[in-house]
């Protein structure tokens, strides 16, 4: 259904979906065969710990590892629940996100310069009604080690996982119409019975003179705190500026068009 949902959207605008989805993904590496598994932070946390510190050099900095952690797991929200998302779309089935097949590939291997999160090639896909419900299941059961152990916020963790899961919308952000897009990328959100849906608020605007949809999350990812970070375009502290700024732009469209 949202495949189908998603694919006519498209076309009302002239678009292919099969075509933008796949230029969306991008191959991950095909042999992860000595990697960490997510199954195994999630089991045990210091392991996830213990890599980021070596990596990073965060021994004697726990804001920093916190900052670190919340930032990997906005990657793993995007490098490996967007993907599955984008060929669900595409195939209307998609592998389930399983912990045991997820991994995490050390900064300076596969030309990376900070750590990724992956998913194990040749997993069984499932159909969109099992895929939603088991995807819900495993990012739900994720969270309690990822604020506990981890100290990832509410809002950090499902805003990542929102935008994780609204990647097929972010595609086409400045492509289609505002509203429409909005709408079904909520709507699609509100299909999970986790938190991500109150946590992101896709919002019609205006960028520079062109109508778009953006995401805007609730919460921080952190990243902006970091040597190599910064403030990204849906990032949560500027969020009460770039909503009245919106507001501000649609009401000037509005009365110029009139």
């Amino acid at each position: 259904m949202w495949a189908r949902r998603y694919a006519q959207l498209l076309k009302d605008s002239g678009l292919a979906a099969s075509s933008v989805l796949s230029q969306g993904l991008q191959a991950g590496p095909m042999d992860v065969r000595g990697f960490i598994s997510l199954a195994q932070c999630l089991e045990q946390p210091s392991l996830l710990h213990d890599r980021l510190c070596d990596d990073y050099r965060l021994s004697n900095d726990p804001g920093a590892a916190r900052a670190y952690l919340s930032v990997l797991h906005q990657d793993l929200a995007l490098s490996v629940l967007g993907p599955l998302v984008l060929r669900l779309f595409r195939d209307g089935q998609a592998p389930v996100p399983s912990p045991e097949h997820i991994v995490l590939v050390p900064r300076n291997q596969m030309g990376t310069i900070t750590s990724h999160w992956f998913m194990a090639p040749g997993q069984p896909a499932v159909t969109e009604a099992t895929f939603i419900e088991q995807t819900d299941r495993q990012v739900t059961q994720w969270y309690p080690v990822f604020r506990k152990a981890f100290g990832v916020s509410p809002g950090a963790y499902w805003s990542s996982t929102g935008l994780g899961l609204g990647a097929p919308f972010s595609l086409v952000w400045n492509r289609l119409d505002p509203d429409a897009l909005c709408q079904l990328a909520q709507q699609w959100l509100e299909t999970f019975r986790n938190d991500s849906h109150r946590f992101i608020d896709w919002i019609p605007a205006v960028v520079g003179d062109q109508n778009a949809a953006i995401p805007q999350r609730k919460g921080c990812c952190l990243k902006y705190v970091l040597p190599e970070g910064g403030y990204c375009g849906t990032c949560g502290v500027y969020r009460k500026q770039r909503m009245a700024e919106t507001v501000n732009h649609r009401h000037r469209r509005q009365e110029t068009e009139q």
